[in-house]
């Protein structure tokens, strides 16, 4: 040590009102006189290392002279230690320690400051490193700059890439009425739309008659606003998508509900005098298991007659996958009037007309009673939400015993059409099913616009 050191500690040694002493380590106590004329006794601590790696010197300042010679006792004590320790440290604790000194040099942290600052976030978590890393994950995602943008905004973004990239008319009104109705609620930025403000909404909204939402409705609901936001997410409107905390309704299946054999033929005849613009859609749905989105996507290119099968395409199915469907004996002679005479959609109408048909041939199977004739009253046959399709698949499996065929020919898996379809009519049922045929089959011409619109 050269002089300078020496004759410096010396001084300090002389002008210290109490020196502590632990073997090496020294640790002084000042007596200061305050501006009030009150005594004061300050305790000269470096326990501490500064970022760039040297001993930092500070105060404590204590009124009691007893406790700061306490204190001075206890510090001179655990310095001396530290010391003790660091000269113990072996060659893999010394590399050690190099190194972390290295990996904090880019943040400008010692050592030190970084332990200090893992320790005080481990006593918060009181958990360990990974409870760390995932905290800060946290942050880093829920922090993250956003551009603040009307949730309305972000619909209409929204709406725009879905029509650029293709998306059905059906599916983009869907999201457009589900959509609008929550931003014109929602008149917060994106970023600002927390899980309760979702769940809220949601629970707020009624059906007909002032019910709540069913579970089906519920779900749709949730499905398209997570849409929503997770464009919004992608786009940099918000941190993170809220609908990830809003609660899943489980939505539990009805029982299948199907036609017999008697009430398509029913239908199908109504359909001859009041709707034939919608007949080929009825006997596709209820002979080849087609969709309702799908039978108002299919074009009369898609039906061969010849080839005898109806092709599917991947834009015009429900799950993005071409797939031919056969065409029965009896579907084609429903269809031979309207192939080759047709262009364009099977479906001419708009969406809301399709299902206004529906019910308006189920209506017209009605049948009055007429004494006369011998003929008694009949109801109209009920029309069942998804019976085409699931009759369909009901008679086709009877029919073919094989599930996976029958998947294939519906655009699904064969576990589902063995859970929902299996023993569900008889092989009988079904010969009767693929057997309603149309007694006169005569040329049918096509139906004006105007007609089709009423």
């Amino acid at each position: 040590m050269n002089a300078t050191p020496l004759r410096k500690a010396r001084k300090e040694r002389k002008a210290a009102h109490y020196t502590a002493s632990f073997g090496h380590k020294r640790v002084h106590v000042y007596r200061r006189r305050t501006p009030s004329g009150n005594l004061a006794f300050m305790v000269a601590d470096t326990s501490e290392v500064s970022e760039d790696g040297r001993v930092k010197r500070r105060f404590l300042s204590f009124s009691d002279e007893a406790v700061a010679k306490s204190t001075a006792d206890t510090l001179a004590e655990r310095l001396s230690k530290m010391e003790s320790t660091a000269m113990r440290l072996t060659e893999a604790q010394a590399i050690e320690y190099v190194s972390a000194t290295q990996d904090l040099l880019p943040f400008n942290l010692s050592v030190r400051a970084a332990s200090a600052a893992v320790t005080e976030c481990l006593k918060v978590l009181g958990d360990g490193l990974p409870s760390l890393h995932a905290a800060v994950k946290f942050y880093r995602a829920r922090f993250k700059p956003t551009v603040a943008k009307p949730v309305a905004d972000v619909v209409v973004e929204l709406l725009k890439l879905k029509e650029s990239r293709g998306a059905s008319d059906r599916y983009r009104a869907d999201l457009a009425s589900r959509l609008n109705r929550f931003a014109g609620d929602c008149k917060k930025a994106a970023c600002n739309v927390a899980a309760s403000d979702v769940q809220a909404w949601l629970d707020s909204q009624k059906a007909d008659k002032g019910k709540p939402l069913s579970p089906q409705t519920y779900k749709n609901y949730r499905t398209v606003l997570h849409t929503l936001f997770k464009f919004a997410v992608a786009r940099g409107y918000a941190a993170d998508n809220p609908v990830e905390g809003v609660e899943k309704l489980r939505v539990r299946s009805g029982d299948i509900e199907i036609f017999k054999p008697l009430e398509i033929a029913r239908l199908l005849a109504a359909a001859q005098t009041t709707a034939p613009a919608f007949l080929p859609c009825l006997a596709i749905g209820a002979f080849a298991g087609l969709r309702s989105a799908e039978l108002e996507r299919l074009e009369w290119c898609d039906i061969d007659l010849t080839a005898r099968h109806i092709v599917v395409a991947a834009s015009k199915s429900k799950t993005a996958s071409r797939r031919i469907v056969p065409l029965a004996d009896n579907l084609a002679e429903w269809l031979r009037p309207y192939v080759g005479k047709r262009q364009g959609k099977v479906w001419p109408g708009e969406s809301f007309q399709f299902y206004k048909r529906q019910q308006e041939v189920a209506l017209a199977t009605a049948v009055e009673a007429d004494e006369a004739k011998g003929v008694k009253t009949q109801k109209p046959v009920e029309w069942k939400g998804n019976a085409l399709r699931h009759s369909y698949a009901s008679y086709r499996f009877a029919q073919t015993g094989d599930a996976g065929r029958v998947a294939g020919e519906c655009g699904n898996r064969a576990a589902v059409i063995h859970r929902h379809y299996r023993e569900l009519v008889k092989p009988a049922d079904a010969e009767r099913w693929f057997n309603v045929r149309p007694e006169a089959p005569a040329n049918v011409l096509p139906m004006p616009a105007a007609v089709i619109a009423q």
